[in-house]
């Protein structure tokens, strides 16, 4: 079997890990960090600094002008320089952006609200997308159209005692929040408790302070902090 890292075909510039690979680094390592900014050299920085605390997936959010551009240079510079790093994109909101960034190398593709038509083009390329949800029904539909882990925005509004309901009648379903999610540990254990399969972390993790400043020591520990705490809890 490929190991996470093992490119699938070096001939290609396109997603390097598969989708299972994907869901399985999700489920094991339990965090998804998500960045953006518009200055290269600054992403550069904090994708190494997540690097280096541990973290092998990173959630690009496509919300500034000209996005694509930056991605494409951070995941050539991960390719070089950070093996094993899963690189995927956020806020995808069509069908045209999920084949854009895929072509670019994305490993997965995650969407604020449920796409049938990014759906269809990220299963033909066997890339992971996970579909953002808010009801039972949505989650059903998604999952109906292939989706393994289920975004969960914003986790606040919702809380983890929706995902304890949902796990009720459906326990198979994979559940990651983001919003609403934080290093602090009681909010962490309550999340792993109600049964998600991981959380993604944005200006709780990865600061506005810590990026203005530049302190990407700062950065690098408190990766590695949230992941041991996510180990111990799960």
């Amino acid at each position: 079997m490929m190991q996470v890292g093992e490119f699938q075909d070096k001939n290609i510039v396109m997603a390097q890990f598969s989708r299972l690979q994907v869901a399985i680094q999700m489920k094991e390592s339990g965090l998804v960090p998500l960045f953006y900014n518009s200055d290269i050299n600054v992403a550069k920085d904090v994708l190494k600094s997540c690097y280096d605390g541990g973290a092998r997936l990173l959630e690009f959010t496509s919300r500034g002008d000209f996005a694509y551009e930056i991605f494409g240079d951070l995941i050539k510079y991960a390719l070089k320089e950070l093996p094993g790093m899963i690189l995927g994109v956020g806020s995808v909101t069509d069908g045209a952006a999920a084949s854009l960034y895929m072509q670019m190398g994305a490993n997965f593709i995650v969407t604020p609200v449920l796409r049938e038509d990014i759906a269809i083009l990220c299963n033909r390329r066997k890339v992971l997308w996970l579909s953002g949800c808010g009801s039972l029904s949505e989650i059903a539909k998604a999952e109906e159209l292939g989706c393994e882990i289920v975004k969960l925005f914003p986790g606040s509004t919702y809380g983890p005692g929706f995902v304890k309901a949902i796990k009720g009648p459906q326990p198979w379903t994979s559940i990651m929040p983001t919003g609403g999610v934080s290093t602090d540990p009681e909010n962490l254990k309550s999340w792993f408790e109600a049964g998600v399969i991981c959380v993604g972390m944005g200006s709780k993790l990865i600061s506005k302070e810590i990026v203005a400043n530049k302190k990407y020591i700062e950065l690098k520990n408190a990766v590695s902090k949230t992941l041991n705490l996510i180990k111990n809890i799960k």
